[in-house]
């Protein structure tokens, strides 16, 4: 079966007669959800189940951004309502131990709900470090602005996604927390030197190097190159990503509908593939666009098609554990960490 190197969203709670015939004759590496995707926990695993059925990969990585805090796609009364990562991050200044533990737990029971709800993918951690008067995009999605910070707490937050079976996806890379603006609306550039991003920017992704797949983030670094953003720029993904950071699993571009990225469908597409990302993310659900995107992108082939069946090696694990002690320790450490940011 021939996959091609795109990640669709949809656009309902449930696949109408022509999305399943998309999926079937199109084959997206995967399927991303959104809130307007989720009603219950029981339409969920069904959708899930819909997706996988439609390109016929019952291991086909259904995708979706539960970060906890304001970046929560689905919630209470059906799951609990998480911090955010910014949260887990303040205790880590009184207590890094403690604070990893958080971390880890943060990712491995948000990754166990949607285990439960039949997805199996989490664009998580955010390693975004935000500098003082940058957008608010990011805030306290990050887990904080010190590198050996974000670095550990990424970290636990990655091993506790495989914990659950869950693949977590590194995100901005190689950095988002300069951005002056949000690139949903409009294009940051920053003015960094390399040299100042190297030593900052870049290090939690370098520690992170090993996890399975990142996601770019569309921003012109004016020196390492002044024409493109980081997910249309091959110098960025070969010199920054590929060789600084050392990164050797399946990129995926940050959602082409963005503002962010000019240009139709088309030519954003096609500069995308051509600067070296593995995977076009497309999320808004709309048919006559994933029809424009599908016949785009590459079919999943040679460096491709490596990444990615070693990522989905990695996404196999599954925790059999307490599940209850487990929450009622995670919620412990966050009444802690709420005190110390009081």
């Amino acid at each position: 079966m021939v996959l091609k190197s795109f990640i669709s969203g949809c656009f309902g709670p449930e696949l109408s007669a022509e999305d399943r015939a998309f999926f079937r004759d199109q084959q997206p590496v995967g399927l991303i959800l959104f809130a307007r995707n989720m009603e219950t926990p029981e339409q969920i695993c069904r959708l899930c189940a819909d997706f996988r059925e439609a390109v016929g990969r019952a291991d086909a990585p259904v995708f979706i951004d539960q970060e906890g805090g304001r970046v929560q796609r689905f919630g209470a009364p059906h799951v609990p309502v998480y911090p955010a990562a910014g949260t887990i991050g303040k205790l880590y200044v009184q207590d890094k131990e403690a604070a990893k533990r958080a971390a880890y737990l943060h990712a491995l029971l948000i990754g166990l709900d949607l285990r439960d709800l039949g997805l199996s993918a989490n664009c998580i951690p955010c390693l975004d470090m935000p500098v003082e008067g940058a957008s608010n995009i990011i805030g306290l999605r990050a887990y904080g602005s010190d590198a050996e910070l974000v670095s550990d707490l990424g970290r636990a937050a990655m091993n506790g996604c495989l914990a659950a079976g869950v693949m977590p996806v590194m995100k901005h890379m190689p950095g988002h927390g300069r951005a002056l603006v949000d690139s949903h609306l409009s294009l940051p550039e920053v003015q960094s030197s390399l040299e100042e991003l190297d030593a900052r920017d870049f290090l939690p992704f370098k520690s992170l190097r090993d996890c399975p797949m990142g996601m770019t983030a569309h921003i012109v670094f004016n020196q390492i190159d002044e024409d493109h953003p980081v997910t249309q720029s091959s110098c960025a993904i070969a010199r920054v990503i590929r060789e600084a950071i050392g990164f050797e699993g399946v990129l995926i571009s940050d959602d082409i509908s963005m503002k962010a990225l000019g240009g139709d469908l088309k030519s954003r597409i096609g500069k995308i593939v051509a600067a070296g990302c593995d995977l076009v993310l497309h999320c808004n659900g709309k048919l006559n666009e994933m029809k424009v995107i599908a016949s785009a992108v590459p079919e999943v082939s040679g460096k491709r098609a490596e990444r990615l069946e070693t990522a989905m090696r990695r996404n196999t694990q599954v925790f059999d554990g307490d599940v209850i002690g487990l929450r009622a320790e995670f919620d412990r450490l966050c009444a802690l960490a709420k005190r110390i940011d009081a």
